[in-house]
């Protein structure tokens, strides 16, 4: 099994790539091909409304020239997506809001391409908005026919430096059982992924 991880945050080395990794650690540890890739700090631009992925089908945006094709095919060819972003303003970091609201609508216009594939939303932290972030990836997971695990707390990581959240105990306990709980359901799951409904 494969699960990608996108990480929204355009620093390098920072909370949010510090909390991904610990969940992908967990896949790894439990035999998932994993990676990760970032998509912050890319200038992926968002959707333009031009419906060119319902006329086509072929699984691509008609916008060629950022990384988001690259990206949707990672996603489309995974069990399993794990989206990390820092909170900006109470919300998603503009990169990963873009790669959301494309591959959202072009899953959606490929007979639902997200259907039945792990969706788990992690979020970096200073203090304050980290559940409206949280929200805004899960609405597009839940939005594509996807299944979000649970775990022991909301998936966010508190710290404001590079590698402060590590020292978020909790946070760092919450990522390593998110990993867990996304192994448990993809072994739960795969054999009988064929039944999910389509329609």
């Amino acid at each position: 099994m494969y699960a990608v991880a996108i990480n929204g945050s355009p620093r390098k080395g920072g909370n949010t790539e510090i909390l991904l990794k610990e969940v992908l650690r967990e896949l790894q540890d439990a035999g998932w091909e994993t990676e990760l890739v970032k998509v912050g700090g890319t200038a992926i631009r968002g959707c333009i409304a031009c419906e060119k992925c319902f006329e086509n089908k072929d699984n691509e945006c008609s916008v060629k020239k950022d990384v988001f094709n690259d990206m949707f095919a990672k996603m489309r060819n995974a069990n399993a997506m794990i989206l990390g972003s820092p909170t900006y303003f109470a919300a998603v970091s503009s990169d990963l809001k873009a790669l959301i609201e494309r591959a959202g609508y072009v899953a959606y216009a490929n007979d639902h391409a997200f259907s039945g594939k792990i969706g788990a939303a992690v979020v970096a932290v200073r203090r304050g908005g980290a559940t409206h972030a949280y929200d805004t990836i899960n609405h597009m997971f839940q939005m594509s026919r996807m299944i979000l695990p649970g775990s022991t707390y909301w998936n966010m990581g508190y710290g404001l430096d590079k590698g402060e959240v590590l020292e978020d105990e909790e946070g760092m306990a919450n990522m390593r059982h998110l990993g867990k709980c996304i192994d448990w359901l993809g072994k739960s799951i795969t054999p009988n992924i064929a039944d999910y409904p389509k329609s």
